[in-house]
C-alpha cells in the first residue's frame, strides 16, 4: 500500500469512527468471500462492514479520539460501523457468529465507551428499538389510565357522599 493510499484509508476510517453511532470489532479469519457477502447482507444498510489493517485502524481511532481498542487489534480485523440501530447490528453479528464459528466478536465502541465481548453480546440481547418504544408507550398509557381512574373516582365518591347526606336529611325530615 502506498503512502497516499494509507493516508486516504486513515482519513476514511477516521470519518467512519466520528460519524458512527457504534463500531463493533470482529475477527473474520477463515470466512469465505461468499460468507462475507452474506454477513454484509445480513447486517443491512445501516452498517458498513470494513476490513482494515490494524495499524491503520489504530491511527484512525486515535485521530477520532477513540482510546482503548489496541488490545483487540490483533489478527485479521473487520469493523462494523453502525449508523442506525446498534442492538440490531450486534444481534446480527452474534447470530452470524453462532452459525459460522470463524467469525469472532472482539469488542466495540459506543458513545465513546469501550465495550468488551460481553458488552457487545449484552447489546445483542436487547430487544429492538421498536419493541422498546412500544413498551414505553404502553407504560405511559397505563399511567394515564390510572391517573384518569383516580380523578374520576374522587368525583364519583363525592357525588355518592352528597347523595347519601341528602337521603339522610330527607329521611330525618
Amino acid at each position: 500500500m502506498k503512502r497516499t493510499e494509507k493516508s486516504a484509508e486513515i482519513a476514511q476510517l477516521t470519518e467512519e469512527f466520528r460519524n458512527s453511532d457504534a463500531v463493533l470489532l470482529t475477527e473474520y479469519r477463515g470466512l469465505t468471500v461468499e460468507q462475507m457477502k452474506t454477513l454484509r447482507r445480513v447486517l443491512g444498510s445501516d452498517v458498513r462492514y470494513h476490513v482494515a489493517k490494524n495499524t491503520l485502524v489504530r491511527i484512525a481511532a486515535k485521530d477520532a479520539g477513540v482510546e482503548g481498542l489496541d488490545a483487540d487489534l490483533t489478527g485479521p480485523t473487520a469493523l462494523a460501523f453502525v449508523t442506525g440501530d446498534i442492538a440490531s447490528a450486534a444481534k446480527a453479528l452474534k447470530n452470524f457468529a453462532k452459525d459460522n464459528d470463524k467469525l469472532v466478536l472482539k469488542s466495540g465502541v459506543m458513545e465513546g465507551q469501550i465495550l468488551d465481548v460481553d458488552g457487545v453480546k449484552a447489546l445483542a440481547d436487547l430487544e429492538s428499538r421498536e419493541v422498546l418504544l412500544a413498551k414505553a408507550a404502553g407504560a405511559l398509557k397505563a399511567s394515564m389510565v390510572k391517573a384518569a381512574f383516580v380523578f374520576k373516582a374522587s368525583a364519583t365518591k363525592t357525588v355518592r357522599t352528597v347523595d347519601a347526606l341528602r337521603a339522610k336529611q330527607e329521611a330525618a325530615a
